[in-house]
């Protein structure tokens, strides 16, 4: 996986204007927690297809990014949690153990 970090509102607001021609994929994890750990390793195996872009947030410390993308595409906050923004908006999102490539490669396949 060749994860582009996320530190920035900048960052964030070029990646939903990238969105409008490729699905951007946000994985936010956190340092601290051993569920987020599991899912970032098994993410880390996988190869990242050249359809989407692979961004990663280390959100506890960029903590007012992650709350800044959980109210600008409306979903609650969840850690680890994956997010595929399309044409600006969040087509999917899922969190825990349900994130998987499989359902990510799906909804990227979908856009």
């Amino acid at each position: 996986m060749n994860w582009h970090p996320l530190t920035t509102m900048e960052q964030l607001k070029e990646l939903v204007i990238r969105s409008a021609e490729k699905p951007q994929v946000i994985f936010k994890h956190s340092i601290r927690c051993s569920i987020s750990s599991v899912i970032k390793n098994r993410l880390d195996k996988e190869q990242a297809p050249d359809t989407a872009d692979f961004h990663y947030l280390d959100l506890i410390t960029y903590r007012p990014l992650s709350n800044a993308i959980a109210e600008q595409f409306k979903i609650t906050h969840e850690s680890p949690q994956v997010l595929v923004i399309w044409k600006g908006e969040c087509i999917y999102d899922d969190s825990h153990m349900a994130i998987n490539m499989d359902d990510i490669l799906d909804k990227v396949k979908a856009a």
